[in-house]
């Protein structure tokens, strides 16, 4: 049996892609016929000066190199926790994606540009106490976008809706079933 598509999981700054919600959404990708891939940022989130949150374009860049090559396989979907979920956006502009799963989405992050993403379907998963993302704005984003949006009670990981979160990004990818 051929794959449905391809999967690419970016974790959260300072986390990686052994993470709990990275690991949980590898599975759900694996049970319903989708192969994926966890890139390592560990090094870019490490390099101290660039910025507070690493070297975030050298983030987008290799997520855009691992996004190329697995176009070639058939349909892409991205996926990605909080920083991982911005990069996900910006790389959504520059190669064909099916849809995005975001959770915990920075809509503004400093001085680099608002979260931006490919007009497919998006689904979010955010905390109402999301301590870094205001929800309200995450809202807004999503609601500009008719995103599929989950508000969960929790903060910015996300812990207590791991399974929660599993289970959205599964239904995206039944979704896509043509």
């Amino acid at each position: 049996m051929s794959a449905r598509g391809h999967c690419i999981l970016s974790h959260g700054f300072e986390s990686g892609p052994d993470a709990i919600k990275v690991t949980a959404l590898a599975e759900v990708a694996e049970r319903l016929g989708w192969t994926h891939e966890r890139p390592d940022y560990t090094d870019l989130d490490a390099k101290q000066g660039v910025s507070e949150l690493g070297d975030v374009y050298a983030r987008v860049e290799r997520l855009f190199a691992c996004a190329v090559g697995a176009v070639q396989r058939g349909p892409l979907v991205l996926a990605g926790s909080s920083l991982g979920a911005w990069i996900s956006g910006q790389v959504s502009l520059r190669v064909p994606v099916e849809a995005l799963f975001l959770l915990a989405p920075p809509t503004r992050m400093g001085s680099a540009p608002p979260l931006q993403a490919a007009n497919v379907p998006v689904s979010i998963v955010h905390g109402w106490h999301d301590e870094l993302i205001p929800a309200p704005a995450v809202v807004d984003w999503a609601q500009a976008r008719s995103a599929t949006l989950l508000l969960v009670d929790d903060e910015h990981r996300l812990a207590n809706h791991v399974e929660a979160s599993a289970q959205a990004f599964a239904r995206l990818l039944e979704s896509l079933r043509a």
